[in-house]
């Protein structure tokens, strides 16, 4: 069976340090036929669970803790039955949505999340908060890197848990490290690749943020 990667985009609200802004994420769901895993379930669990539809749900995986992108993990854990998993760092942001249900399970740099022929590699890139992760598959040549970085620069890094000379770290030393056809698959807006991105970190580094 083929892996693909199949995209839907859920409409709801980011709200931190006081201020409130619509938002639209990207959900990412990888898989095939029989099971998939989900890349930051956004908004709109039932939507979500009707994009799976029958097929095994083998984790739901957090790029970060940011309230648009944990806010329908546990109705969906609930729905499929399936793991959420973050990088502990960022358990303090995900305590402020989700103060009575941690996590199930703890992403490591390093650590591999298998499903239907995928090896998704958890790369932590922190910057845009303490436990951002961004996950590569190498087979099907493409990283998904919720908030770190974007067609056109970095995440931001103007709000609580956030720094910029973190992110840049982390972007130029866990990204642009890749190969430069790498896809790259974000938690907002349209996708680029590491090629397209690369030659701009010296700009980023002098504008700031």
């Amino acid at each position: 069976m083929t892996t693909r990667i199949e995209r839907l985009v859920t409409a709801g609200q980011f709200t931190l340090d006081g201020g409130t802004w619509d938002v639209e994420n990207n959900v990412w769901i990888i898989g095939d036929e029989r099971e998939v895993i989900v890349i930051d379930a956004a908004h709109d669990a039932e939507a979500i669970a009707e994009a799976v539809e029958d097929r095994v749900l083998k984790a739901i995986v957090c790029t970060h803790a940011h309230n648009d992108h944990i806010d329908a993990a546990p109705a969906l854990a609930d729905l499929t039955g399936a793991k959420i998993w973050l990088h502990p760092d960022d358990l303090p942001l995900w305590r402020l949505t989700h103060p009575d249900r941690d996590p199930d399970n703890h992403l490591t740099d390093g650590m591999v999340i298998e499903a239907a022929g995928a090896d998704l590699t958890v790369l932590h890139t922190p910057g845009h908060a303490p436990g951002a992760v961004c996950l590569y598959e190498p087979g099907l040549a493409t990283v998904f890197t919720g908030d770190t970085l974007f067609q056109g620069g970095p995440g931001a890094t103007g709000r609580s848990f956030s720094h910029f000379p973190t992110i840049i770290d982390s972007i130029r030393d866990r990204l642009l490290t890749l190969p430069p056809e790498t896809k790259v698959l974000t938690g907002h807006g349209d996708p680029t690749t590491i090629g397209a991105e690369a030659p701009h970190l010296a700009e980023w580094v002098a504008r700031g943020h």
